[in-house]
């Protein structure tokens, strides 16, 4: 039996409001992001989860325990191999501070490349799936690694561009039993005239 894990992002941070990379700098949740996650938690209701996990960085845990709460689920177990994409020297810049910096096509010290993020995330995602087969499992992580897995399983076809994986959205993945991986809920929404991905 396929095992369903929804990858959900945690919600705003104060770097987020700002459109500051956030990358493993470890910035918490601010109110609207608390409410995000409420709404998030309101908004999957319409299955019977059976665990709820959690990148290790605070935003994404207390994102977790805010869902798990709502839906009465127990305590979030850490996974740190899906803990955000490491960005590096950008960290804590804006969109405009980064390209004053590196432009857009100057490679950036310390970015960790997608195809790394799927390397460590999605074998880590495929053997819990494995551990509950048939199961339907909530995953609290990050835009990068999320959009990184996507990118994988679609072979680049989502998120489309200029779409981005918004705070508290939910993105289904299914898993076999054999480890293949299909999209089978989508959940990006057009990005902000300022956003723009890290390639």
């Amino acid at each position: 039996m396929n095992t369903t894990l929804c990858l959900v992002r945690h919600g705003e941070t104060d770097w987020n409001a700002e459109h500051r990379i956030q990358g493993g700098t470890d910035i918490p949740l601010n109110d609207t992001g608390r409410a995000q996650a409420l709404t998030a938690a309101q908004s999957l209701r319409r299955h019977s989860w059976t665990g709820i996990y959690s990148s290790p960085l605070c935003r994404a845990f207390e994102t977790a325990e805010i869902i798990a709460a709502e839906l009465r689920l127990p305590a979030p177990l850490r996974i740190p191999a899906v803990h955000e994409r490491r960005f590096g020297e950008i960290e804590g810049l804006t969109l405009e501070e980064r390209i004053a910096r590196f432009g857009d096509e100057t490679e950036v010290p310390g970015l960790e490349s997608r195809a790394d993020v799927v390397a460590r995330a999605q074998p880590a995602l495929t053997a819990l799936a494995h551990q509950h087969p048939g199961e339907q499992l909530l995953i609290v992580s990050h835009g990068g690694v999320i959009g990184s897995l996507m990118r994988f399983v679609t072979d680049s076809r989502r998120p489309r561009p200029q779409e981005y994986i918004h705070n508290g959205s939910a993105n289904e993945f299914s898993v076999s039993p054999t480890g293949h991986w299909s999209l089978s809920r989508y959940d990006a929404r057009p990005g902000r005239t300022e956003y723009r991905p890290v390639p």
